[in-house]
This record gives C-alpha cells, structure tokens and sequence, in this order.
C-alpha cells in the first residue's frame, strides 16, 4: 500500500485525540517514505495527507474544468501511461493547440524534490501547480475562472468542506488538494527495487549496465532517486526556434546559461521523449549525446566535457539498465487513474 490508515478510530492512540482536533472525521493517512529511498524533504506539515483530500485532489488532476475549454486537464500533459508524464512527444500540447517550451516531467516522487520545473523557477508544490493553469499555452485559465465554475458544483462544495471546513473553494486549498495527489504518487516498484531487495537478479547485459552507469554517470544521477537535484549544462547545442537558455532565465547568472535540471531516471524507459525540449526520442540517443554530442562551452559541465568513452555495445547495456529502473505497476494503479 501507498497509504497506510492511520485513521481516527483505528488506532487505539487516535482514539484518545479530541473531536475538535479532527472536527470532520477526515482519515489521515501516512507519507510513505519506500525503505530504500532517503528521507522525503517535505512531508506535508501544511497540508495533512487525508483519504479525502487526496480523492479530491485526484478529481481535480483529471478534470478539464481548470482548463479554458475544459480540453487540458492536468492529465492532459501528465498521463499515468506514461509515469504521469508525456507519452510519446516532444513539448507538450496547450490550449487553442499552442506547444509548450519543454518536455513535460513525469509527476511522481515529488516529496523528494528541492525544487521544481526544468530551470527550478519553483521551490514548493503550490505555485508549481499553479504555473500551468494560469500559463496561455498550457492550461490558459485563471483561479477566478476555475473556481467559478467548480463553485456551481455541489458535490466539489461538499468535498471541499468536508477535508477544508469550507464550501467556498478558494485557490489555496485547489492547490493543496491537487499536492495531496501528486504528492502521494510514490514509484518504487521496479526490477531495480526488486534486485536491491534481493528479490530479482540481473542478466549478464544489465549487470554490466549497471557498472558503467555507476562509473560513468552515477555522479549527476546518484542512487537510490537517480538525480542529485542540480542544475547542470549538458553541451545540448540550443535549438534556435525555442531559445531556451535554462536556469539563466531564474537566477540572472550568466554562468546558468544552458543549465537545466538533471532528471531523476526511475521508469526514463517509460517517458519519452528526453531532454528538457523533448528532442531525442530514445535512451540510445541520449546516451550517444554524451559519447560524441556534447558541444563544447564555457558552462558546460566538467562531467561531461569531451564526452564519455564508451564502445556501441556499453553504451547498448547501459540503456539495458535504464530500463530496469521502470516501474510498470505504477502506470496501471487503479488508485491512480481517472476517478
């Protein structure tokens, strides 16, 4: 289980607590935190996980309603078939068919983030969520709009007081319930989960695999979360059409130019397209970027200045690693999918 209940009423603790310290009988449940992954960095002080706020926020993810024309759920750009990122594209698709600037990041894992989007303009759960329902290109919408038309709603009114003691739905508490979601899609279940656990073991061409990635690229994608959450210029050449300069754009530094955020690579296999423009279409291609693709600049990162000496064959096993790290019963939880 993702959630464990520690509801009132359950626990022989609870049940000492007062009425008044959970006034609608909300069921809390408990952040899980995988036993091989590290410590979460937030655990939701300011937005106690419930059994009800997270089916609200779950209702809200999948519903058109926060988009202008009702087409651009969050889901729209962030599909559970794809480890709740883009199947398959490049950029993301927006309103009035507009295309993002970058590749939409799958959602899972979240608490263990510091900050969040590909330039890490957002340091919490709240205004990242908020980004992109207010963003012309992506959702296209306003809180004003939003709530307006979920207000009209008796059963959004009556879920809304039920996990806020509020009918009147308010921006704050929209984005708390779809943190208490998102924030709750943990991935932990992949053949490399298992082989750590002593439960599955590793062919021949993943154990070799997993020796070069650790030698060659396991400095920026530390274990057990696959990213060390940096920023780092990669050598991509620019694509002159997007003129996307990265993390430049955030801090003002010119030494960021070309900086982007290094992805964390649990389920990569699952969420094509790579990079923070979508451009490759395989984990082979990103792989032969660092071999022979890495273009030379004042900002780019020492780890891969000149690129990585690998022969077709290594470069082949290292992508057969990477796909152990996919998590495949994450894509088809029920607890997860549209409601």
């Amino acid at each position: 289980m993702i959630l464990s209940l520690i509801a009132a009423g359950l626990s022989n603790g609870l049940n000492s607590c007062k009425k008044s310290d959970n006034p609608n009988n909300l069921h809390y449940v408990q952040q899980e935190k995988p036993d091989i992954f590290p410590e979460p960095l937030y655990h939701f002080e300011d937005n106690p996980l419930s059994e009800e706020g997270i089916a609200l926020g779950r209702k809200l993810f999948y519903d058109g309603r926060l988009s202008l024309d009702g087409n651009y759920p969050c889901a729209s750009c962030h599909q559970q078939s794809a480890a709740f990122g883009t199947f398959e594209h490049d950029r993301s698709h927006g309103y009035n068919g507009s295309h993002t600037l970058r590749n939409a990041p799958p959602l899972f894992n979240l608490a263990w983030k510091q900050n969040f989007h590909w330039d890490g303009e957002f340091s919490a759960f709240l205004p990242e969520a908020a980004q992109p329902i207010n963003s012309h290109n992506e959702m296209a919408e306003s809180f004003n709009g939003v709530i307006s038309k979920l207000q009209q709603d008796p059963e959004y009114r009556k879920q809304f007081r039920k996990v806020f003691s509020t009918e009147f739905i308010s921006a704050e508490n929209l984005l708390k319930a779809l943190a208490q979601f998102t924030g709750t899609l943990v991935s932990s279940n992949s053949k490399y989960d298992r082989f750590k656990k002593g439960e599955a073991s590793f062919n021949t061409q993943e154990t070799e695999g997993y020796e070069l990635f650790r030698l060659n690229c396991a400095s920026c994608h530390p274990e057990p979360m696959f990213t060390d959450n940096s920023f780092r210029n990669t050598g991509l050449p620019p694509d002159p059409a997007l003129n996307d300069k990265g993390r430049v754009r955030v801090t003002g530094d010119p030494a960021d130019e070309g900086k982007f955020r290094v992805p964390g690579l649990r389920s990569v296999y699952l969420t094509s397209n790579y990079m923070h423009d979508g451009r490759f279409n395989t984990l082979l291609q990103c792989v032969n970027h660092y071999r022979s693709g890495v273009q030379a600049g004042p900002n780019v990162d020492p780890a891969v200045a000149g690129g990585i000496s690998l022969t077709d064959a290594q470069a082949v096993n290292i992508t057969l690693f990477l796909r152990t790290l996919s998590d495949s019963s994450f894509l088809t939880d029920p607890r997860f999918n549209r409601p």
